[in-house]
């Protein structure tokens, strides 16, 4: 069975610290703007926005 090549893997880091953080997938075609999520990020201990890195 062969990897949707529709779906790419990206990388989520903090706005805060700056710290890549999180490994996600998005769908390429549907959302091709930079995503952002509300996420946890355990070095500030908070909830934190994370946004998409190259």
């Amino acid at each position: 069975m062969a990897k949707n090549e529709k779906r790419v893997q990206v990388t989520l880091a903090c706005e805060v610290c700056k710290r890549r953080n999180y490994i996600t997938t998005k769908n390429k075609l549907n959302d091709r703007e930079r995503i952002e999520m509300k996420k946890f990020c355990r070095w500030d201990r908070t909830h934190t926005l994370h946004k998409e890195t190259r």
